[in-house]
């Protein structure tokens, strides 16, 4: 298995960690922000603005790609990575956030879920074993065990047996795997009961995984209950591998995360609010299509040096958003995730030089 996480270097003032994942694709180093491309592309961006921008790595959507185009196609184009000509590493979910997040289209039995297609009402079934045998297919360097991922707010009977269930297909998911060019993580739930995070960790670490997901966090819950839940999850963790944050990915949350020990992160966030005209500044969150930038001839981040920033203004993607132009969605997408991207470099030079809370503290002293 071509698979090594390399522990470098701790912030001696809090938990932040730099490190590196090796993969037969490439190497990773940590912490980390994981672009999502949900149905086998990082919206409106090619495989080469994501190599121009330094992504190392991104994220394909296991239940998206099984109802369209099917991973059986993908599978003949050579995975995920042959089918949309990445050459770099690429870490897939199980599905399961996704089919439980159908509601009233699903029905959870213990030998995995049914449910009906959000597109079209066709009737479908995935098992840990399906969810296994569909990221096999798509040939992710990372895949994710299948899970279930109670919403907030969930009592705690709900939350304690949907846990036990998760703990027993995580012994499924471990048992299905059979390709030795892959790497299963683990996922950590229980809501946000302390009791339940520190049983999911006992079980998961005993069964045994290369790497581990916090999930169950970021689904509805208030920001002081996520960021209570990590104090309280994270020192439980293995500190030789890996942890991954799923699905929690604003500028602040990428910072508090790996202040708390947290490696890997990934959010529809950054490409999510750009198709809305808003981007992210040094200087905090702003809406490029408000009237106010109408004669804003100013790069759209004046302390960024991004493509965008280097050559375009905050009048003149106002224009093209508000035409409706592609252009206008590329150009803010494109700018987001350089953004996240460079800020989760300059965390790792913040740990490398050892003065990781001085760089949190005047980011938020600029970011407002």
């Amino acid at each position: 298995m071509s698979f090594n996480f390399d522990l470098l270097k701790t912030d001696s003032d809090s938990k932040a960690r730099k490190g590196r994942i090796t993969t037969s694709h490439g190497d990773i180093d940590t912490p980390i922000f994981m672009p999502v491309g949900t149905q086998a592309t990082v919206k409106a961006m090619s495989s080469e603005e994501l190599e121009e921008i330094n992504s190392e790595i991104i994220l394909g959507n296991t239940y998206h790609l099984y109802l369209r185009p099917g991973h059986e196609l993908i599978k003949k184009a050579g995975g995920l990575h042959g089918f949309m000509n990445w050459n770099k590493p690429i870490l897939t979910d199980s599905g399961g956030f996704q089919v439980f997040s159908l509601s009233d289209l699903r029905e959870i039995k213990e030998e995995g879920v049914y449910f009906q297609s959000h597109l079209d009402g066709s009737k479908h079934f995935i098992s840990p074993e399906k969810s296994i045998e569909i990221q096999n297919a798509l040939g992710a360097d990372i895949v994710m065990a299948f899970d279930e991922c109670p919403p907030q707010p969930s009592n705690y009977d709900y939350v304690e047996n949907s846990l036990e269930r998760t703990i027993r297909w995580a012994e499924r998911s471990k048992e299905a795997m059979d390709n030795d060019n892959q790497t299963l993580f683990g996922i950590i739930q229980g809501g946000i009961f302390k009791d339940l995070r520190e049983k999911s960790v006992k079980e998961m670490t005993e069964i045994g995984f290369p790497g581990y997901a916090i999930g169950g966090l970021s689904v509805g819950e208030a920001k002081k209950d996520m960021l209570e839940t990590l104090d309280h999850t994270v020192p439980l963790m293995p500190d030789d591998k890996p942890r991954y944050l799923m699905g929690v990915g604003t500028p602040e949350d990428l910072i508090e995360g790996v202040m708390r020990g947290v490696d890997m992160f990934d959010c529809v966030m950054p490409t999510r609010i750009a198709r809305h005209g808003s981007i992210y500044t040094s200087n905090g969150r702003i809406t490029i299509r408000n009237a106010t930038y109408k004669e804003d001839f100013t790069a759209p981040d004046h302390d960024c040096d991004c493509y965008v920033c280097q050559n375009y203004t905050r009048a003149y993607i106002r224009h093209l958003l508000k035409r409706n132009e592609i252009l206008g969605v590329r150009l803010t997408t494109y700018h987001n995730l350089y953004f996240f991207i460079d800020l989760m470099q300059r965390i790792k030079d913040s740990i490398a030089e050892d003065n990781f809370l001085s760089f949190r503290e005047n980011f938020y002293k600029k970011y407002k």
